[in-house]
């Protein structure tokens, strides 16, 4: 019993959090109350049309009154429905805020180990299996034991004798109900889990449909899509028996009572130790009791996935934030960034940096070389701080960055990558991305960076201009008008870092005219850092790292380390001659 309280109370709590609309439930679960006790008055009243039915006694006012109650029924039950409803929905809404929120605050390390539509299915369907659990069955389950409290005690006053017969069902009601409850929980967590894996696969799959189709793998993703859809459909399975043995064994246990209570109750009748009418009504009571207990099953297991689904939000909600959502605020131009012994890690024991450490003066251009997989990209991602240092630290100018708000951090710092990512949306809202809480950024201001990066006239000739939509991921765009939109993106932000992953590497070469005008235009007075995989676009860089296996094996100007380092001289002798 206190496993299950334990396990119960971060359900609860995770609903508490949630803000529920006090009024809206409280007024909800009023009309229930006063649903159910109207109802309870319907068997009563029946009762006495019954025992004095005739052409001749019929009673006007009886038949109004049972016409009154039923419209009084149906009018606070419609109004409970609804705010019940309602605060299902709220609730839901608030916890898929909680987790969005969360979600977009997590550091970039989560999203490496998780697939995003797996993440996706905890925002959708998790929460959706809990608003089904607040907004339908709980309202159940509340007028449910209203019902049978209201019943029983009636009952009880109308024929003790007869009312302990039918509570008879009671103790075998439970009994099937246990067993069946905590199997639906292990086969809920699994179905959830299973949903998740699903999506996240789906997901990625439809995000890089182009790979798919050129590498000729429909007929694999077909069979890895049906082996997904198999296993869901297994799970289902699982959970439909669940239900198939609750409804029928339910119904055997009604019927076998009803059958008793009818043959009891006709017996008593002839006996004229009871009236016709009051046989009717207790029938009837019967049946408002044996409704709610169905809904008790029903209410028992979707708890039972609702608390399964709720770990794994629990689980989401309860992640640490990235760090530096809170710190100082200050203006970094003019200011060197230093690096300092850093090295770092993604997972324990396989080190990508060893003991980093070099300098870059305000205005200056700063190269990283080397071969694939040397650390280049991970010091980008620790400079923009997408992740944590192992060991080490980077100060701009005396101040550790870690000291700094994230938010002022990377407010000062622009990034041009090689695939120029853009969202689904208008040029307009991808030049804008991450500025429209600053107010809306005028047309002058946006054709102005458009031109400074070469744009302008491409999106000219687009017959809506600014307002032309550029698919998911960019994919109505070239590479090259993507990349001058993204530098134009830059434009805007004003940084006073730049970083650029190799712009032009995939450009063809007239494009990479352009946007390589664009990018010198952009890189005029800021401190820049490059990630150079062809040599011939960091010859004039003030400073070359060369990092080789997370070290750095030289420092220097392009003459310095063509003359003293070896690695280099061969990168250079093979792309520059």
């Amino acid at each position: 019993m206190e496993q299950k309280q334990n396990s119960l109370k971060p359900f609860i709590s995770l609903i508490l959090s949630t803000k529920i609309p006090k009024v809206a439930l409280t007024i909800g679960l009023v009309g229930s109350i006063i649903t159910t006790l109207v109802g309870l008055t319907i068997p009563l009243l029946t009762r006495e049309l019954v025992d004095g039915f005739s052409v001749e006694s019929l009673s006007v006012w009886l038949i109004v009154l049972i016409g009154a109650v039923f419209i009084i029924q149906a009018l606070t039950d419609g109004v409970s429905t609804y705010l019940l409803g309602y605060v299902g929905q709220k609730v839901v809404a608030g916890m898929r805020e909680m987790m969005w929120t969360k979600l977009i605050r997590l550091p970039v390390s989560y999203f490496d180990k998780k697939a995003s539509g797996e993440s996706v299915s905890r925002v959708v369907n998790d929460t959706g299996i809990v608003k089904d659990l607040i907004s339908q069955h709980f309202p159940q389950f509340i007028t449910g034991i209203i019902t049978i409290i209201g019943a029983v005690i009636i009952l009880l006053v109308m024929d003790w004798r007869m009312t302990l017969l039918m509570l008879i069902s009671v103790p075998v009601t439970v009994g099937i109900m246990l067993p069946l409850g905590k199997k639906m929980n292990k086969i809920s967590k699994g179905l959830q889990d299973e949903t998740a894996v699903f999506t996240g696969s789906i997901q990625q799959t439809l995000s890089e449909i182009r790979l798919m189709k050129a590498s000729n793998a429909e007929v694999a993703e077909s069979s890895k899509g049906a082996a997904g859809i198999h296993t869901l459909f297994s799970y289902g399975l699982k959970e439909m028996r669940i239900f198939a043995m609750i409804g029928p064994l339910i119904y055997l246990v009604v019927m076998v009572v009803i059958v008793l209570i009818i043959g009891y109750g006709g017996v008593r009748v002839a006996e004229g130790s009871m009236t016709t009418g009051s046989l009717v009504a207790f029938l009837l009571y019967l049946f408002q009791i044996v409704f709610p207990i169905t809904s008790f099953a029903m209410f028992f297991t979707q708890l039972q996935k609702a608390k399964g689904a709720t770990e794994r939000i629990i689980e989401i909600i309860e992640l640490p934030l990235e760090k530096g959502r809170t710190g100082l605020d200050i203006d970094i131009t003019n200011q060197p960034v230093r690096v300092e012994h850093i090295s770092f890690a993604y997972e324990e024991n396989e080190p990508i940096l060893r003991d980093v450490s070099f300098e870059a003066q305000p205005g200056e251009m700063v190269a990283f070389a080397g071969p694939s997989g040397g650390g280049k990209t991970t010091m980008f991602g620790l400079i923009e701080r997408f992740y944590e240092p192992t060991s080490g630290r980077i100060l701009i100018g005396e101040t550790p960055i870690e000291d700094l708000s994230m938010d002022s951090w990377r407010s000062q710092i622009g990034y041009v990558s090689q695939d120029s990512p853009m969202m689904a949306g208008t040029l307009r809202e991808n030049l804008s991305y991450g500025l429209e809480e600053n107010g809306e950024i005028s047309d002058d201001r946006l054709w102005e960076v458009a031109e400074m990066a070469y744009a302008a006239p491409f999106i000219r000739e687009f017959p809506k201009g600014l307002d032309t939509e550029v698919g998911e991921r960019g994919v109505k765009l070239s590479g090259g008008q993507r990349q001058r939109i993204a530098i134009a993106r830059a434009f805007l932000r004003d940084p006073k870092i730049l970083m650029m992953d190799e712009a032009t590497a995939s450009l063809d070469s007239q494009s990479e005219g352009i946007v390589q005008q664009a990018l010198a235009r952009l890189m005029e007075g800021r401190t820049t850092f490059v990630i150079a995989h062809r040599l011939s676009t960091i010859v004039d860089s003030d400073k070359i790292i060369f990092i080789e296996k997370g070290e750095i094996t030289g420092i220097g100007t392009h003459a310095e380390l063509v003359a003293n380092h070896d690695l280099y001289r061969e990168f250079a002798e093979q792309q520059l001659t």
